[in-house]
């Protein structure tokens, strides 16, 4: 069952306007609140925004100082295009209207890897509730402005903590994008 979900689950950068419900939303993170952490210190700090109109300035704030040289890689996907493929996009989370920013511990050494566990909880939990999800990077540049620093605040999110990762939620726009065959010889066993 679990890989099956596993298998299911694609990155979503096309949603429609509906919200998904709070209930949804909660058990998203309860996942993320049960991820690993390192050394079990559950240092991660985790917001839920439900409003439309927020997620999109914050989605425009993420994208305000996106530096395409420092790209690696190119093209993503025609059915679920990203910032990468479409330099026309502007909200950099692709208008979900439900967000979750992840936060970390400054000048903790795995809290990279902490926010990330958090957000593969989350998004695999998402899948299991038929909701779309992408996990959004760019964490630190997206409050880096006055009033990304203002939103901290309000929200209460501890001075010595910055945003890693988010994770964008809502209902596709359209239909599942094809699953894209794995690649060969990315796995390997040594006995």
């Amino acid at each position: 069952m679990l890989m099956d979900i596993i298998k299911s689950r694609h990155s979503i950068r096309k949603y429609t306007d509906e919200q998904i419900s709070r209930e949804a939303l909660e058990k998203i993170l309860e996942a993320g609140n049960y991820a690993p952490s390192a050394g079990g210190g559950q240092r991660t700090v985790m917001v839920g925004v439900r409003n439309k109109e927020l997620t999109t300035r914050m989605g425009i704030m993420n994208l305000a100082k996106f530096d395409r040289s420092k790209l690696v890689g190119s093209y993503v996907s025609k059915e679920q295009p990203s910032t990468i493929d479409d330099p026309s996009i502007k909200n950099g989370f692709y208008g979900a209207p439900c967000v979750v920013a992840i936060f970390g511990q400054n000048n903790f050494l795995y809290r990279v890897a902490d926010a990330f566990c958090c957000a593969e909880n989350m998004v695999l939990q998402a899948a299991e509730l038929g909701i779309a999800s992408c996990i959004i990077s760019r964490g630190e540049e997206t409050f880096a402005s006055d009033e990304g620093q203002a939103l901290l605040r309000e929200w209460g999110v501890p001075e010595n903590y910055s945003a890693i990762c988010f994770v964008i939620l809502g209902i596709i726009d359209g239909e599942q994008p094809s699953f894209k065959p794995r690649k060969e010889n990315r796995v390997k066993i040594v006995e």
